[in-house]
C-alpha cells in the first residue's frame, strides 16, 4: 500500500473527526448502560440495535414518535446549556407515545453538528440517558453526524426516536369520552420545549440580559426558561392500570386550545376554566413583555399545564390522589359537554 503524501487530503483535514466520534461513542456507553431493558439484545455499538418486544403481550402494537427540541437549543447555545437538553429530546417522543396508553421501550437519538465537540455532546448524550431513565426506556443507539459547514461554529442539531407498546386492547384512542367527563390537569415545568421561537422574539424585542434577569418571584429568567420538559410515563402508566383513562392530550405547540381536540371523538368540547390553577410566573412575564393576547398563550404555550387527562366523573378524584401519591401537581381544570353548532373544540376561559 503507498505511503500517504505530505500534501495528501484527510477526512480530519476535511473538518470530520472521526477519533473523536469514536472517544465520544466510549463516554457514552456507561449512560446508555444504564437506561438497559432485558427486551434489549443488542444496543450501541452495532450497526442497528436488536429489541424484542416480549411474551407478556398477547396482542403487541407498537406506538412510534419522532421529534426534536426546537429553537430552545439558541438559548442553550447562548447560556451554554447542555446538560438538561437531552431530558427535553426524550420527553417530546417518549409523552407522545405514551398519551395512545403506550409504554416507551426504546429511544434513538440523532445528534448533527458542524465540528464534533466531544465534551459538549457527552454532556447533551448524558441528558439524554437521564431522559430515558425517567421514562424506563432503553437508550439503544443514535447517530453523531459531523458536517463541516452546515451549522455555525458551536452549534448543533437534535433529533429523536422513540418506540413503545401497547396491548391493542388498552389503546388510549379518545373514542370512550362522553359528555360529563372531566379534564384533569397536570403541571408543566415551564414551556418545555415549545413557543421558543416567540419567546426568543420577547427576549430579543426587550433587549433582556438572560444572564441577569429576574422574574417577580426571585428566579432567574433563564432558569424558568431551560427547565426541562416533565416527563410523564411512569405515573401515568400506573394509573392506567389502576383506572381507565379515557383520553391523554401532551400540551406542546398548539397549546391547550390545538391539543386537547386532538384525542376528542365528534360531538364534545372540551371545557377548561383557567383559573383552577395558578399560571406559572414564567409566562405572566412572557405574556407582560410580549404583549401577548390570552388567545395566542392558550395557543402557544402550556401555560402551566403540560398534560390532559380525560376520566369518568366517578374516577376524577382518585386519579388526582393518585397522581399526588406519585409526585405530580394534578388538579380538575374542566369537562366535556356537547360541541355547540360552529363552536372551537376546546374553550379556554
Amino acid at each position: 500500500m503507498a505511503a500517504a503524501t505530505p500534501d495528501a487530503l484527510t477526512y480530519r483535514a476535511a473538518g470530520v473527526d472521526i477519533d473523536a466520534g469514536d472517544a465520544l461513542v466510549e463516554r457514552i456507553k456507561p449512560y446508555a448502560r444504564r437506561t438497559m431493558r432485558p427486551e434489549v439484545l443488542a444496543g450501541i455499538g452495532g450497526f442497528g440495535a436488536l429489541v424484542e418486544i416480549g411474551k407478556r403481550y398477547d396482542e403487541p402494537v407498537l406506538v412510534a414518535g419522532t421529534d426534536g427540541v426546537g429553537t430552545k437549543l439558541k438559548l442553550a447555545f447562548e447560556l451554554d446549556r447542555h446538560d438538561t437538553i437531552g431530558i427535553d429530546l426524550v420527553a417530546m417522543s417518549v409523552n407522545d407515545v405514551l398519551v395512545q396508553g403506550a409504554e416507551p421501550l426504546f429511544f434513538l437519538d440523532y445528534f448533527a453538528c458542524g465540528r464534533l465537540d466531544v465534551d459538549v455532546a457527552e454532556r447533551v448524550v448524558r441528558g439524554i440517558a437521564l431522559g430515558c431513565e425517567q421514562a424506563g426506556c432503553a437508550l439503544i443507539g443514535g447517530e453523531t453526524a459531523e458536517m463541516p459547514g452546515m451549522y455555525q461554529a458551536g452549534e448543533y442539531d437534535l433529533a429523536g426516536f422513540a418506540v413503545g407498546v401497547v396491548e391493542k386492547r388498552a389503546i388510549v384512542d379518545g373514542r370512550a369520552i362522553g359528555i360529563g367527563d372531566v379534564l384533569i390537569g397536570l403541571a408543566s415545568s415551564g414551556p418545555h420545549s415549545n413557543g421558543f421561537s416567540l419567546i426568543r422574539r420577547i427576549v430579543e424585542a426587550t433587549s433582556t440580559n438572560l444572564h441577569d434577569a429576574k422574574l417577580g418571584n426571585g428566579e432567574r429568567v433563564a432558569d424558568a426558561l431551560m427547565a426541562p420538559t416533565r416527563i410523564y410515563v411512569k405515573p401515568l402508566l400506573a394509573l392506567s392500570r389502576a383506572l381507565e383513562v379515557k383520553g391523554m392530550a401532551h400540551i406542546t405547540g398548539g397549546g391547550l386550545t390545538e391539543n386537547v381536540p386532538r384525542v376528542l371523538p365528534p360531538g364534545v368540547q372540551a371545557r377548561i376554566d383557567a383559573s383552577t390553577w395558578q399560571r406559572p410566573e414564567i409566562f405572566t412575564w412572557l405574556q407582560r413583555n410580549g404583549r401577548v393576547a390570552e388567545t395566542e398563550m392558550h395557543r402557544v404555550f402550556n401555560c402551566g399545564i403540560g398534560m390532559v387527562l380525560v376520566v369518568a366523573a366517578r374516577d376524577a378524584q382518585r386519579a388526582i390522589a393518585f397522581l399526588a401519591d406519585a409526585g405530580e401537581d394534578a388538579r380538575r381544570i374542566g369537562e366535556i359537554g356537547p360541541l355547540p353548532d360552529s363552536a372551537p373544540r376546546c374553550v379556554v376561559g
